[in-house]
């Protein structure tokens, strides 16, 4: 299998290079990627477990699917393609936010990356992907916000920064 490059990018989100992903994490470089967000009619949001065999993070409760985007392909066009990789489903998506965090992970990698925050609306259980995804769930706002807070070590560190940070995004585009 061939790895996927990843789009690197100034802090203005000009693309200035592609990476092989892996080495990117090696490295730190700051690389384009995403974050979708799917909330249903009650306010909840569809959390993803990550597979136990991921390389960063296995077995963490995150947001609904992340990613990197391919060259030539739009947020919205990247967030569509891995939500029905991942998550087996498809839904209009809207891009909320940006933003860029810097991660080290104990084995070594980095994610350093300008995060796509895009948010999408569905009310079916997903068909997940288990070569991607563990387990799933829905999870009203304020307990993901109060779970987050008692038990931090069950989340990915992208959505726990989503969440401490941007969390008013959420709430606003609630349906």
């Amino acid at each position: 299998m061939i790895e996927e490059n990843v789009i690197l990018v100034n802090e203005r989100d000009e693309p200035i290079g592609l990476m092989p992903k892996m080495e990117a994490h090696e490295k730190a470089v700051l690389h384009r990627a995403f974050s979708v967000f799917v909330l249903n009619s009650k306010n909840e949001i569809m959390l993803q477990q990550r597979a136990h065999h991921k390389y960063h993070s296995p077995l963490l409760w995150t947001n609904t699917c992340c990613s990197h985007q391919r060259e030539g392909e739009t947020n919205i066009q990247a967030g569509s393609r891995r939500l029905f990789e991942e998550m087996g489903f498809k839904t209009e998506l809207k891009e909320l936010f940006h933003f860029i965090y810097k991660a080290p992970f104990d084995n070594g990698l980095t994610e350093h990356e300008l995060d796509h925050v895009m948010i999408g609306y569905y009310n079916d259980a997903p068909n997940i992907n288990t070569e991607e995804v563990e387990d799933w769930k829905w999870m009203p706002i304020e307990a993901v916000k109060s779970d987050i807070q008692n038990n931090p070590d069950l989340y990915t560190i992208w959505f726990k920064i989503i969440f401490d940070e941007f969390y008013h995004f959420l709430e606003e585009h609630t349906l």
